[in-house]
């Protein structure tokens, strides 16, 4: 239990209260006073709690923690008169930052809110041998362009959740470019080759004549070089990073150096719920970099029974208040899109603040909770005249850009997610779905086909492809 005279105490007890009272989340005071809650938590001075509690915090979003809990409430208690360093590394080998890496990087905010120093690396040299973890054959390697270009954006995509200020921002070619065969080969000489070997990932590839070059065999002790250049007390890192972060802890020892606690974090799901980890190349990401409206929209679009684990991982909610939510879910005593409403206001919230938050959950609520196409803000508004003989397919995909394909338009229509609406004043509401050979359909041929839906007094007419919706006008 929390102390309550501590910040986060109080704040414990205040936000539990509201929840046990709060009829209903999607909107109204109470989710209001929820999110101004975990908003101040964001920026919270957490060096009041002591170090068990501490090292309760950042323990409980940990799938894996080397040496042990024990060991970590030591070291935070022993660095009551120090900083200590916390690291966190990522490779620039793709544009994009989605909300799973953002998992350590809530970590890290904590350690930096408890007094403690975050290097954030940016792993500009090791992206040149890719991180081999996981992968059944070697990647393409990255020119110094794609690095570069990669990189351009990463430090405004991470800022929300840093204080840099207070925090460091850092290449690794700083330290590797300069580092000579020498010293490296030193490093080597102190590493059995077992320890490569030993890893089930690159067996299997030797096993199946994948491939695995000399480069991916060192990659992590490259990574660990990191590690000792700062001297680092804890590194955070996806539970996928867990061996690399070994291999850490055993270079800092044979430099001589105290080895990092590791805390590695449990892998999210994408927000499909098929089971998959979250990642770019399956489309089941939430991307640092997307528009407010496209944060809120894809997590409220995932599975309700990854509802815990998203709270857990991607908010400052507490152990206990995300049981209440569960039990209250479970016991229907709260509808789960409003603790959906909970999540996606909080995240949006977090990476782009609360005035686009609340624009997004309010645009949302008019275009699929209150089915009130006509209260969405922004829509994009497409000219009958201008566009009469555009397909609704040109439509979608070229002028408006809502949807990225015709194949995906066409696999909606299949589904039967592709319908032209039409609302009246009088708060009505009405809409045929269409056919997948309606794709391609010009503007004139459907208004003209569905005229005794679309000529109704006072109509104003839309077209909604799934979560895509424009108006005709």
């Amino acid at each position: 239990m929390l102390d309550p005279h501590t910040g986060l105490g109080a704040s414990h007890r205040e936000l539990s209260a509201v929840l046990e009272t709060a009829p209903d989340l999607r909107e109204g005071p109470q989710l209001d006073t929820i999110l101004e809650l975990l908003a101040q938590r964001r920026t919270m001075d957490l060096s009041d709690l002591p170090p068990a509690d501490q090292a309760q915090l950042v323990s409980a979003r940990t799938q894996a923690l080397l040496p042990s809990v024990g060991h970590l409430d030591e070291l935070l208690t022993s660095a009551k008169d120090r900083q200590l360093i916390v690291k966190f590394g990522i490779d620039p080998t793709a544009a994009d930052v989605h909300v799973g890496h953002a998992v350590p990087m809530i970590l890290a905010s904590r350690f930096q809110r408890m007094g403690h120093r975050v290097v954030f690396i940016v792993g500009d040299i090791t992206a040149k041998i890719g991180d081999p973890t996981g992968r059944v054959a070697d990647r393409p390697p990255l020119t110094d362009d794609d690095i570069r270009a990669n990189m351009q954006s990463y430090r405004d995509q991470v800022t929300p959740f840093f204080d840099f200020e207070h925090a460091d921002f850092r290449f690794n070619s700083e330290w590797l470019a300069p580092f000579t065969l020498p010293q490296f080969i030193g490093v080597l000489e102190g590493l059995p080759l077992s320890i490569s070997l030993q890893r089930e990932d690159f067996r299997n590839r030797l096993e199946t004549g994948s491939g695995l070059s000399m480069a991916e065999l060192v990659y992590s002790v490259v990574m660990a070089l990191d590690s000792v250049e700062i001297n680092a007390d804890i590194e955070l890192g996806g539970l996928d990073q867990l061996l690399n972060m070994q291999m850490c802890r055993r270079v800092m020892e044979n430099r001589g150096q105290t080895p990092e606690v590791i805390l590695a974090t449990r892998l999210i799901e994408g927000t499909d719920g098929s089971g998959a980890k979250m990642s770019k190349s399956k489309g089941n990401y939430v991307g640092l970099a997307f528009e407010p409206k496209d944060v809120f929209g894809k997590l409220m679009s995932a599975a309700d029974r990854l509802l815990p684990g998203y709270l857990a991982a991607l908010t400052e909610l507490l152990d206990p208040e995300i049981n209440l939510l569960r039990d209250m879910m479970q016991d229907k005593r709260i509808h789960p899109m409003g603790v959906k409403t909970l999540l996606a206001s909080d995240v949006t919230g977090a990476i782009h603040g609360r005035v686009p938050a609340e624009a997004s959950r309010a645009r949302f609520a008019a275009q699929f909770s209150r089915k009130r196409f006509s209260d969405t803000p922004d829509l994009p508004v497409i000219n009958v005249e201008e566009h009469s003989d555009a397909t609704v397919a040109e439509l979608l995909v070229n002028i408006t850009a809502l949807v990225p394909s015709v194949g995906q338009v066409r696999r909606i229509a299949k589904g039967g997610g592709l319908r032209l609406v039409v609302e009246t004043d009088a708060d009505q509401q009405d809409s045929v779905v269409l056919s997948a050979d309606e794709v391609k359909a010009t503007v004139i041929v459907l208004t003209n086909t569905y005229a005794p839906l679309t000529d109704q007094p006072q109509a104003r007419r839309f077209v909604k492809c799934g979560r895509a919706l424009f108006e005709l006008r």
